[in-house]
């Protein structure tokens, strides 16, 4: 079985990458199973520039493969925020029950409601070129909180196509569609080339 090292602790975010890599024949380890990890201040601007921070402080640190993933929700009523900061937006210990609460709250009275998932995934190696898969879903903020599946703001962004948040989505719906399954999917195609 191949390993590979995906640098985070976000527990939802870990077990969708196990979801889609583990059938590929992966064993994907996270930053708790690596000893003394120094964690990595995210100073990018944009997703990319932190999926590649996060990667290649692995990377540097260990010698090993590594992919990081860089995602959040961009709101356009809200200039595209939360953005780069989904993760850290009311605070990075603040519960997403409340962050979605807030984002309803705001959003009312608004007319436009398109969001979009963004999602990058840096790949590094040591003597290698940092390889990023990057892709998006667009979707609306929904007039109410939905579901109980998934993480973070998935029950208040609702998908107009299967007419669900993606907290009401199975697992295998979610991955189809996805920002981060579709990303995966990219980095599967290379990681099976480079690992030939």
């Amino acid at each position: 079985m191949k390993q590979i090292v995906i640098a985070s602790t976000n527990k939802g975010k870990i077990k969708e990458f196990k979801e889609m890599l583990e059938p590929e024949g992966y064993e994907v380890l996270c930053l708790s199973d690596l000893p003394d990890y120094k964690e990595v201040e995210e100073t990018g601007t944009i997703f990319q520039e932190n999926a590649i921070l996060k990667a290649a402080a692995v990377t540097n640190q260990y010698g090993i493969e590594a992919i990081a993933d860089d995602s959040g929700l961009e709101i356009d009523a809200f200039n595209k925020e939360p953005g780069v900061h989904s993760a850290r937006y009311l605070g990075h210990d603040t519960p997403y029950s409340y962050k979605n609460k807030v984002i309803l709250e705001r959003m009312e009275g608004i007319e436009n409601r398109n969001c979009r998932y963004v999602c990058a995934i840096a790949w590094t190696k040591p003597n290698h070129e940092p390889h990023l898969f990057y892709d998006t879903v667009e979707c609306q903020i929904a007039l109410e909180a939905k579901g109980d599946n998934g993480f973070g703001y998935d029950p208040i962004v609702y998908y107009e196509p299967l007419q669900k948040t993606m907290a009401e989505m199975s697992a295998e719906e979610k991955n189809a569609i996805s920002h981060r399954g579709k990303a995966i999917r990219k980095l599967e195609a290379f990681l099976d080339e480079a690992h030939k």
